[in-house]
């Protein structure tokens, strides 16, 4: 091959150069040091307790049907005793005895008043719960010399593998 197309073929591949692809390759640098990026979630949550609170009961009902049925007793027995105006007496007498008498025997085992009942109360409040979860790290590696950072899902360790990338450098 003669000069002439020596140079011609040069220049042909020098002028091709800035079309040329990057060159890659593996290569590996020196952890220097791992940061763990934590974030910190409020995941609110219902904290629940029984309370046992004491709650008044009113006092039940009195029947009367005792006192009723008492009085017309009473009454029909104090109008057998006696004549005349004491008649009326003994009657009325009568019905009023019998209806202490009847309301006491209907009403005996009903209480005079409302007791105290317990009642469970559920008592529930929201409260703050804070947890830490990790995003990420965030890597220093040394590599030729020169320090760089990353962020990485992962620990690398003691080494990180790199990917290099060769190019020619544009003006």
């Amino acid at each position: 091959m003669n000069l002439q197309a020596k140079l011609i073929a040069s220049a042909l591949c020098l002028s091709a150069l800035p079309f040329a692809q990057a060159a890659d390759f593996e290569d590996f640098g020196r952890v220097v040091r791992v940061t763990p990026q934590v974030e910190q979630i409020n995941r609110p949550r219902q904290e629940c307790r029984t309370e046992y609170v004491q709650v008044q009961q009113p006092a039940p009902e009195r029947g009367v049907g005792g006192a009723i049925l008492g009085g017309i007793v009473g009454g029909l027995a104090g109008n057998q005793v006696g004549g005349g105006s004491g008649r009326s007496v003994a009657t009325a007498a009568g019905a009023i005895a019998g209806a202490l008498v009847g309301d006491r025997v209907d009403n005996a085992n009903t209480p005079n008043q409302g007791g105290v009942q317990e009642q469970a109360v559920k008592q529930c409040r929201t409260v703050d719960h804070w947890e830490s979860r990790n995003t990420g790290y965030e890597v220093t590696y040394d590599y030729r010399g020169r320090n760089y950072t990353s962020i990485m899902s992962y620990d690398p360790g003691e080494r990180v593998r790199l990917r290099v990338v060769v190019e020619p450098m544009q003006r």
